[in-house]
This record gives C-alpha cells, sequence and structure tokens, in this order.
C-alpha cells in the first residue's frame, strides 16, 4: 500500500531547543494530518477495544500540552481538575476540539520561546523534583509521537490511508 501521507522528518540541526520544537511540531502535525478529510463521525468512530478515536486522541493532547507546559513548566492553575480521558462529548465540535489542540500547541511553544534554556527548571514539581525545560520537551515529544502511531493505524482502519 502507498504511503500517501508521509512527510521527511525534520532536518533541522541549529541547536538543542530548535531541534527539539521541530521534531515535536512533526509529531504534532502528524497526529493533526490524520484528521484531515474526515467526517465528524469517522474522527469518533470507535476502532479497538479501548474506545479511542482520532479525535480522542487530538482531544487527550490538547489537555497533556496544557498539564506539562502549562502547569508544571509555567505554573499555570488548571481550570477545572485534568481530565485526559479520550471520550469527546458529542456537545463538542470537531471544530472546538482541533481548534484548542492548535491554541495549546501555540501557547505551549511561546512558553518554550519565552523560557529559551533548556535548562530552566520547571515551576510545579514533577514526581517531586523540579525537572527541567528538557525534560519536558522529551515527555511531550515522546507522548506526542506514542499517540501520532495510534493515529496511524486507526486512520488505515478508517480509509487505508498511510504514512506519516
Amino acid at each position: 500500500m502507498a504511503e500517501t501521507q508521509r512527510r521527511p522528518v525534520p532536518r533541522n540541526d541549529d541547536g538543542e531547543l530548535d531541534t527539539a520544537l521541530a521534531f515535536l511540531t512533526f509529531a504534532r502535525e502528524s497526529v493533526l494530518i490524520k484528521t484531515e478529510g474526515l467526517s465528524d463521525e469517522q474522527l469518533r468512530r470507535v476502532l479497538v477495544e479501548s474506545g479511542t478515536t482520532l479525535l480522542g486522541l487530538v482531544q487527550h493532547l490538547t489537555v497533556a500540552e496544557r498539564h506539562w507546559f502549562g502547569h508544571h513548566l509555567a505554573g499555570a492553575e488548571p481550570d477545572q481538575e485534568w481530565d485526559f480521558d479520550m471520550q469527546v462529548p458529542p456537545d463538542r465540535s470537531t471544530a472546538q476540539v482541533l481548534d484548542d489542540y492548535r491554541a495549546a500547541i501555540e501557547r505551549s511553544d511561546l512558553l518554550v520561546r519565552g523560557i529559551g534554556d533548556p535548562d530552566a527548571p520547571a515551576v510545579q514539581q514533577i514526581d517531586g523534583r523540579h525537572m527541567t525545560l528538557r525534560w519536558v520537551l522529551a515527555h511531550m515529544t515522546t507522548e506526542t509521537v506514542r499517540h501520532a502511531g495510534h493515529a496511524d493505524i486507526l486512520r488505515e482502519q478508517l480509509d487505508g490511508t498511510t504514512g506519516r
């Protein structure tokens, strides 16, 4: 089967922060590309026993962006309890979920660029330690890449589209 969404990985090697953000951005874009051209019903369709959907993955990653960058790194307090659930309420539109993810990404990138130093400690402790911006970037990259892989599989099940 031809890979119809294949893109080259970043060739950015300009410095630690720029390279880390380039790979995180690639992973985020990979998730968003998996949603393109699908109907609301397809984006919400449950194809695996866990109940995970493409739209649910995006919602989950939105909360993760806010939690790790906004809360832990910058100290922002949540409006409500952190809900990492992948079940999208029926009254939340696809556009809202996707727009929220894009806004969370933009906010995260502004925070990262504003801090600028990979050695800068997170405001909120993680397991009793003030981990660094470097660690938060690495963690969010692995989280996003993991879910991009899930999105690859779900998209292929929906319509046969493959690629990263």
